[in-house]
C-alpha cells in the first residue's frame, strides 16, 4: 500500500492510477493526516451492500404521522 501526500498525487495523478489497476491501494494525505484511500473497483468493497440497506430501511419504524402534518404542528 502507498501512501502519498496530496501534493504528490496532483503531480503524479496517472502514475498513481496506474499502481491503483495493479491492484495496489493507494492512501493519500494532507498535512500528515490520511484522508482518502483510492483503490480499484474490483478491487473495492461496498460499506453498506443494497441488500443489507433494504434489510436496514424495512427495519427501521413508520412515521404515524405525514411530514406535511409535522411541520404543520410545530408552526401552531
Amino acid at each position: 500500500m502507498g501512501t502519498y501526500t496530496l501534493a504528490h498525487t496532483k503531480t503524479h495523478l496517472s502514475e498513481i492510477l496506474h499502481q491503483v489497476e495493479n491492484g495496489e491501494t493507494v492512501i493519500i494525505t494532507r498535512h500528515g493526516r490520511p484522508v482518502a484511500r483510492v483503490e480499484s473497483v474490483e478491487n473495492g468493497t461496498s460499506a453498506l451492500p443494497f441488500e443489507r440497506l433494504a434489510a436496514f430501511r424495512a427495519e427501521m419504524p413508520r412515521w404515524r404521522k405525514r411530514s406535511a402534518e409535522l411541520l404543520q404542528e410545530l408552526r401552531d
